[in-house]
């Protein structure tokens, strides 16, 4: 047990018989409170005490079913009698906060934390909670603190809000939004024997930090990988990995990108993109997407977002001219891509374009790449391969953020997981998967609602896009009523930066050919409730 009764919140630390903090029926370990606080506030010990005791329980500090010490041990820490000790639990039995159980101690309410604590988003009641005299004790403290935020953190503040990205429909629901892959498929056993190789015998690697550029070892996997199948001529020094693509994203356009200055982005696009360039400060100028990707243009800016493996959310592949146009145009205005190949692992018919990267002969483009499609959500991990007059500043960059690799241990086990043959196998089999879900859902679609969607052709991906081919009120009324069947998909005007027709994105990766077959028989229950409702 250790006291601390210097200024400032007194810090209890009990050792409970099994040792650790239990659910109920232990003594909690450790215990905070601002005793010294309300000791400024109250005449009496045993007031300090209960009010601080009472905050900690409303505020869900101590939650319902906490065993509280016994009146000796509590009398012995705050320096009170035993019986002011009992008192304050008197108080708090006859307030309803706690309850008393013969034989075993005393324990918080849990009635009263269960009505406390609803999703009511209420403010924290300490120390600003209302005294026994009824006198409001934010006048002693004075009102919290005005914090002003730079200016990078308002335009954060403000950026356009971020999404959810698996959207929780709650129930029955089949759910064609993004879920990530089903676990039932993955390797596991292969991935737990390389997570034991990546530790070392007894664990004797995991006392090793690594680089702020990530582990060597996957760096040359991953360099090796590109090489084959995507025509990618990389070094492990040129590739810098990232806690998941989004990350890279941001730390790259804050890099690369001024405040005030423009940078194009496809629309519609990733809106972690747009984000991205409005927290930096930058300007997006939206960039065309048709049925062939994005329209290249002659932008007066120096950075340019672009998805031209599998456009994103469309899924239209950039065509060759087109990807040279924008290589031309980053030579004249002296700018740099950044090119996100974010799921063209999954690609279940032909042979993909080579990427920008590949085809880059000026030093201009960053190819961005993640696992976290290909491997499962879990894993945060994405990589960048940068032009080498880059590959220092990004360096430098993200040791600002991590001064040492984060996820060291899944980093090794990915590279020996590559360097056996276990991800090619894995990506041979998820793709044979993905294929048939990807083709039985495009022919259910066009049999059951053949007359309201229209997909745009993909033969790669987790997703398939599709136009609305209604008006944009039916599309909500078909949305509600979708839901009320049992069924949810993505609006894609999420994606947009102006407004557009009415469009849906639909996840299939996580669905099984039967829920798939289920799911488009209730889209098509609920369109007959649209239509019978008018």
């Amino acid at each position: 047990m250790k006291i601390d009764n210097k200024k400032g919140p007194i810090c209890i630390i009990f050792i409970s018989p099994i040792g650790f903090m239990s659910e109920r029926n232990d003594l909690i370990m450790e215990l905070t409170l601002p005793y010294d606080q309300y000791l400024a506030l109250h005449r009496y010990k045993y007031l300090a005490l209960y009010h601080a005791l009472r905050a900690a329980i409303l505020e869900g500090t101590l939650p319902g079913g906490t065993r509280l010490p016994s009146t000796r041990r509590l009398a012995e820490l705050y320096n009170l009698s035993r019986g002011s000790a009992s008192q304050v639990y008197e108080m708090l039995l006859a307030d309803g906060y706690v309850q008393g159980e013969t034989g075993r101690g005393t324990f918080v309410s849990e009635d009263i934390f269960a009505a406390t604590h609803q999703e009511t988003h209420e403010q924290p009641l300490s120390p600003f909670i209302t005294n026994e005299g009824g006198a409001s004790e934010a006048a002693e403290y004075g009102e919290p603190a005005h914090l002003p935020l730079s200016a990078w953190g308002k335009r954060l503040a403000v950026a356009s809000a971020p999404a959810r990205i698996y959207e929780d429909f709650g129930g029955e629901v089949i759910d064609f939004s993004s879920k990530g892959m089903q676990m039932v498929h993955f390797p596991y056993s292969e991935w737990k024997s390389a997570l034991a190789y990546a530790g070392g015998k007894g664990g004797t690697l995991l006392e090793s930090a690594g680089p702020p550029q990530g582990d060597e070892g996957l760096r040359r996997a991953i360099a090796a990988h590109l090489r084959i199948t995507r025509g990618i001529r990389a070094e492990a020094g040129q590739i810098v990995l990232f806690s998941g693509s989004m990350q890279g994203i941001v730390l790259l356009t804050q890099l690369l990108l001024d405040p005030g200055a423009p940078a194009v982005a496809e629309d519609p696009g990733f809106h972690g993109i747009r984000r991205a360039v409005e927290v930096t400060g930058g300007v997006l100028i939206p960039g065309t997407v048709d049925e062939s990707g994005l329209v290249p243009e002659d932008w007066n800016a120096r950075l340019l977002f672009v998805t031209p493996s599998r456009q994103f959310p469309t899924g239209a592949v950039l065509p060759l001219e087109r990807r040279r146009a924008l290589l031309d145009w980053a030579q004249r205005h002296h700018a740099v891509i950044l090119e996100d190949d974010y799921d063209s692992e999954f690609r279940w018919t032909g042979r993909p374009i080579e990427p920008l990267k590949a085809l880059d002969r000026g030093d201009r483009v960053i190819y961005i790449g993640s696992f976290s499609n290909t491997m499962f959500a879990g894993l945060r991990l994405g990589y960048a391969v940068l032009p080498q007059p880059l590959a220092g500043p990004a360096v430098a960059a993200k040791a600002l953020y991590e001064p040492l690799a984060a996820g060291l241990l899944e980093q090794r086990a990915l590279a020996r997981f590559m360097n056996t043959g276990g991800y090619r196998r894995h990506l041979r089999r998820m793709t044979r998967i993905y294929g048939e879900r990807g083709r039985a859902f495009r022919a259910l679609l066009a049999s059951q609602l053949g007359g309201l969607f229209e997909p745009l052709p993909g033969d790669a991906g987790l997703h398939v896009y599709a136009r609305w081919l209604g008006r944009a009120e039916a599309f909500e009324a078909f949305r509600a009523a979708a839901l009320r069947r049992g069924a949810g998909f993505r609006d894609a005007g999420l994606y947009r930066v102006a407004p557009g027709a009415p469009a849906a994105c639909f996840y299939f990766s996580h669905l099984d050919l039967p829920s798939i077959k289920e799911g488009m028989r209730r889209l098509k229950q609920a369109w007959d409730d649209v239509q019978n409702a008018t």
